[in-house]
């Protein structure tokens, strides 16, 4: 099959939606589909070598990650599947144009988010998407999500209980050979906690506020404790401040931004990821899996979609969103427990090898782009 893959960002720009989509294209391409990915062009000014066929579209005015991109209406004319990850501001009023169009494509969405907190020229700007949104997602031949109980939860949930006939649950994977457990794992006597994601006003729903109130609170057992920071953006100076402010600046390390090749070493040095999120942005949680992948316990915001990523008491525990007191003890009661660290990052091995193989994962996606066709 010829399938577009249509997405508002896209690697090297660190983020959930441009991971998930690159993974969706090289899984696919691997199967032996035909696979490109139009993004805007502002995201790929640098010369990297993608594994994947990427367009770049050429871009009328740009609004955070979105963009007008009329240039896209003529060029999805001879795709089998058409795949756009929702939300692109600026995008999928096209493709909704071009469907109008031309009935003959099969449209697929990837519902990835509820969008909050737009600045106001963004909230101005996302009008015509907002006027358009229902019937997009009508004249949608199917609707991908990363959970259902997301989407039960979600902007769409009323689509959903219209049309849920259309709605299929494809979770989002992870590299069991790139994140794996290593043999060298660290054993000082001070406890590693890990963050990973954006400190741009994009991803302010990630919590790491709350974390820091968290953690200004705790005192280990005969332990230290340091957290390290994997992220950039401008709140970055913010978020150091907050640190500085409470108390705990010589426990907190701002890595930056860390590369992919060395980023599994970095998991492989913490005894715990945490996943602090605040509310509905975040549906799903990819560093969860990397996380798990390298054998490390997760504590995460029981979110819509994020709790039922892993199991509570199993893999990591669940903590109330913006909750700094239950966050508080749920760290304490993993790190103060060696031979639950252990169990824990075990059984989250287990976890992501049975149900988060991209490959099984791009199988799925195969099928069901194969049943819009060929039915």
């Amino acid at each position: 099959m010829k399938i577009a893959q249509i997405v508002c960002v896209y690697p090297p720009y660190k983020g959930g939606i441009g991971n998930v989509c690159q993974n969706f294209a090289l899984n696919l391409k691997n199967l032996g589909h035909e696979v490109t990915v139009f993004t805007p062009d502002y995201h790929q000014k640098n010369q990297i070598k993608h594994e994947v066929d990427i367009e770049k579209i050429k871009t009328f005015g740009r609004f955070g990650n979105g963009a007008f991109v009329p240039e896209l209406l003529f060029k999805l004319k001879n795709f089998d599947i058409i795949h756009l990850h929702y939300p692109f501001f600026g995008g999928a009023e096209i493709v909704w144009l071009y469907k109008k169009i031309n009935k003959k494509n099969k449209l697929v969405i990837h519902y990835h988010m509820d969008v909050f907190d737009l600045s106001d020229l963004a909230r101005i700007l996302s009008i015509p998407s907002k006027l358009i949104f229902n019937s997009l997602f009508e004249m949608a031949d199917a609707i991908t999500c990363a959970s259902k109980d997301y989407i039960k939860n979600s902007s769409i949930k009323g689509i959903y209980k219209e049309h849920e006939n259309k709605f299929y649950e494809i979770p989002f994977g992870v590299d069991l050979d790139k994140f794996r457990v290593q043999k060298n794992k660290k054993t000082e006597n001070t406890k590693k906690i890990l963050f990973v994601g954006g400190l741009d006003r994009a991803h302010y729903f990630k919590g790491l506020s709350v974390l820091f109130k968290a953690l200004a609170d705790i005192k280990l057992d005969g332990f230290g404790w340091g957290l390290d920071v994997v992220g950039s953006g401008n709140f970055k100076n913010k978020y150091r401040r907050e640190t500085e402010e409470l108390g705990i600046g010589n426990n907190v390390c701002f890595l930056g931004d860390i590369s992919n090749d060395a980023l599994p070493d970095i998991y492989n040095q913490a005894d715990l990821l945490i996943l602090p999120s605040i509310d509905k942005s975040e549906a799903f949680g990819l560093v969860l899996l990397e996380a798990m992948a390298s054998g490390v316990p997760v504590i995460a915001s029981s979110l819509p979609g994020v709790r039922t990523v892993f199991e509570d008491g199993r893999q990591g525990f669940f903590a109330a969103p913006g909750d700094k007191k239950d966050l508080k003890n749920k760290i304490i009661k993993i790190l103060e427990n060696d031979k639950l660290i252990m169990e824990m990052g075990e059984r989250g091995r287990i976890l992501v090898e049975e149900k988060y193989n991209w490959m099984l994962i791009a199988k799925k996606l195969e099928n069901l782009y194969e049943g819009l066709c060929y039915k």
